[in-house]
């Protein structure tokens, strides 16, 4: 009579793909591991019962520890142990019974390895001393559509468009360029560079690094997911880039801007004023609804770049151009194509596209503009304005320190940053000190 040991031994040389099913009465458990609470020093092993010819009860059957004990690691005994209770597991459905004589089985199994050549693949996952099968790779499509599916809890809907936008470009990309590669598990380093340097040769490096940026985002989660090994997209470099920055207008560009849209669109003109006026980014005011205009205090609630809400005052020059706000219904969005105050179902990001092509049209090509002045110009001419207003009388510290109650930067590193890069801060007149004496 052969024992458990001969035949798990001759079995774990083959793997079995049919899949057998059990009775209502099931004739024995599913065979368990026994890990010792991950002590090395206790023995470690497979147990499970089976039904006994005479009472008809499950009985629990002696111990299989196989070699298993031989080992001197948690992932190594483990994974011995796995293999063994997958190969018990089909012997048991194809009839191994540890009350009888299994000869006959053994003889089946030997005559099945002689007629075939077999491949085991036993692969584990050890997670907190449990077992987990390894599942087959998500497709390209599954993997990111769960990593977006995750960061959209975390972000607002105008980063998460930007997130898709890139994952569908490198897709297209990878579709056309490495159409072999269906499975997350098969993209590589290599792939990831040759379409970040595909991108840079077709655009810059500023969005090149963007893309870097979303992609690797995307993996982080799929990694910490325990989907991908790791995110080796970290481990791509990031470019340096030369930032575009948006000029400031000159006193008499701006006054003749403004003069010219009194006449030609109001509306557009009240929009730059916002942002002018109350230093908003013009996808700020896009957000604003008539329920954002606190009509009693004369302040204004947003939501802000570097945080969640915001409160301003409106100052005076700007209150006395807004319309009576009280007839409109809160919910109304603030600035719309055709007035103010109305409905506009259409994303935010989508109406301050709408604004920057209305602004192009209306203002930039009527005064020959290039690419560096914008809505956004108007933030800092007033910024610089104002700060060299408040510098006429007070320390730099403290005009910089009423400034940043105006503006709403997060801190006083960042004012001083900011203001650095749209030259607000000039030096006086300094050709006495480069005349010769």
């Amino acid at each position: 009579m052969l024992n458990l040991k001969e035949l798990i031994t001759l079995d774990a040389q083959n793997e079995y793909e049919s899949a057998y099913d059990l009775s209502v009465n099931k004739k024995f458990s599913t065979p368990k591991i026994y890990s010792g609470n991950g002590d090395l020093k206790k023995r470690w092993y497979l147990y499970f019962s089976y039904r006994h010819p005479k009472t008809g009860k499950l009985k629990r059957v002696t111990p299989f520890y196989g070699n298993a004990n031989k080992y001197k690691t948690k992932e190594e005994r483990l994974s011995v142990l796995v293999t063994y209770r997958k190969v018990l597991l089909k012997l048991l459905k194809q009839g191994y019974n540890p009350y009888a004589d299994n000869t006959e089985l053994y003889q089946r199994l030997h005559s099945q390895e002689k007629n075939k050549e077999s491949e085991v693949h036993d692969k584990a996952e050890i997670k907190d001393l449990g077992v987990e099968l390894e599942k087959p790779a998500m497709t390209l499509k599954e993997a990111f559509d769960f990593g977006l599916k995750q960061k959209e809890k975390l972000v607002n809907s105008t980063t998460k468009r930007g997130y898709a936008n890139h994952i569908k470009n490198f897709l297209e990309w990878l579709n056309t360029n490495h159409s072999e590669i269906k499975t997350i598990d098969a993209l590589n380093k290599q792939i990831v560079s040759a379409f970040l340097n595909d991108v840079l040769d077709k655009t810059s490096s500023r969005n090149r690094n963007n893309y870097r940026t979303d992609l690797s985002s995307i993996m982080q989660v799929l990694e910490d997911n325990d989907i991908l090994k790791s995110n080796f997209i970290k481990k791509i470099p990031v470019l340096k880039s030369i930032p575009e920055r948006n000029k400031t207008y000159t006193d008499n560009d701006q006054e003749a801007i403004f003069d010219y849209l009194e006449k030609k669109d109001s509306m557009l003109l009240l929009y730059i004023k916002f942002i002018s006026y109350n230093f908003l980014r013009p996808i700020e005011v896009c957000r604003l609804t008539v329920g954002d205009i606190n009509v009693a205090d004369r302040t204004i609630q947003f939501k802000a770049k570097n945080s969640p809400l915001k409160t301003k005052i409106i100052p005076e020059i700007l209150w006395d151009d807004l319309p009576d706000l009280s007839k409109f219904d809160k919910d109304m969005v603030l600035f719309t194509p055709e007035q103010i105050g109305g409905m506009w179902e259409t994303e935010v990001g989508n109406r301050r596209d709408y604004f920057s092509k209305r602004f192009k049209r209306v203002v930039k090509d009527h005064f020959g503009l290039g690419k560096n002045h914008g809505l956004y110009s108007f933030r800092h001419t007033y910024i610089t304005k104002l700060y060299r207003a408040l510098m006429k009388g007070s320390s730099p510290f403290e005009a910089k320190s009423k400034l940043m109650l105006i503006t709403g930067h997060s801190s006083m590193s960042a004012l001083e940053k900011y203001l650095r890069d749209i030259d607000a801060e000039l030096p006086e007149d300094y050709s006495k000190m480069l005349k010769t004496s």
